[in-house]
């Protein structure tokens, strides 16, 4: 049997990079990430040619990265002087959007993470004020620390956890929630949207080659949850109206077009609705 290519939650990284590499080198990109190739390599080239539905995955990490850049400018137009990215990743943000020098962007990931983006990113000059730090954010009171020194020199903060929370359980959620509630200066949360129906759906190979990075994060009512932690939602953005706005549908087999599009005939307009509130992001604020 071949050996799973993602072994953990960080090589997921990787395959998203590859994805936002794609997007680059299209003629109509909807944003430009020159160094995700770098970083994605092959591993991430790899990791999506294993993967089910890859036309699905590709298409949400396109309107994913659009949704989270305007909620990250949206919060810089509010006055946030600092951006805090948990479980960073391979993102490139402070290197290709248009930051004012005098933004704090901290980076928290694994220590293997940071020092592999460290390494290949050396030579690189980023456009605002980047500091990386080693840190596995399961260690609470280490977490604590880091929220506790940040919070301290910021002025009004954005907090960044994008595809971090659909693999933590509800009660790691709960716990990250109220931790960054009790944050003086966090004013704005973004977060990942899967609705019950979307996690349902998930093809199953694709659960069975991601079975060492399961989702977990699974609440029956998403909004309530985090309403219950402290956070209420200021903005949300889904995947389907972000690609009619754009105008960049997925680009789903034929056979799955036809399928869909008898089907459309048959199911209630609250299914319809349904379907097209499957996934996004939110932008969340304290309550």
């Amino acid at each position: 049997m071949t050996e799973p290519l993602i072994n953990h939650v960080s090589d997921t990284a990787f395959w998203v990079a590859h994805y936002r590499a794609l997007e680059s080198e299209r003629a109509d990109a909807l944003f430009h990430d020159p160094l995700a190739k770098r970083l994605s390599g092959e591993q991430g080239a790899q990791i999506a040619r294993t993967m089910s539905g890859s036309y699905f995955t590709s298409w949400a990490v396109v309107m994913r990265t659009c949704i989270i850049d305007d909620f990250i400018r949206f919060a810089l137009a509010q006055g946030t002087d600092t951006v805090l990215n948990l479980g960073a990743g391979l993102d490139t943000r402070p290197y290709r959007m248009d930051f004012p020098e005098s933004l704090r962007w901290i980076e928290v990931d694994y220590p293997n993470v940071i020092a592999f983006k460290e390494e290949r990113l050396h030579d690189e000059k980023p456009r605002c004020q980047l500091t990386r730090v080693k840190l596995d954010l399961a260690n609470g009171a280490d977490r604590q620390q880091m929220l506790a020194d940040t919070n301290a020199q910021a002025g009004k903060m954005l907090v960044l956890t994008e595809g971090v929370v659909p693999y933590l359980s509800e009660e790691e959620v709960g716990v990250l929630a109220e931790d960054l509630r009790s944050l003086e200066h966090a004013a704005y949360w973004i977060v990942d949207y899967f609705s019950p129906l979307a996690l349902k759906h998930r093809p199953r190979r694709m659960k069975r080659n991601l079975k060492n990075a399961p989702f977990r994060f699974e609440p029956q009512d998403w909004f309530g949850f985090f309403e219950q932690h402290g956070w209420h939602c200021k903005k949300m953005r889904y995947f389907a109206e972000e690609a009619r706005r754009l105008k960049r549908a997925p680009q789903f087999p034929l056979w799955m077009k036809l399928i869909w599009s008898v089907r459309r005939l048959f199911i209630s307009r609250q299914r319809r609705d349904a379907f097209e509130k499957l996934a996004g992001y939110a932008l969340l604020e304290p309550c």
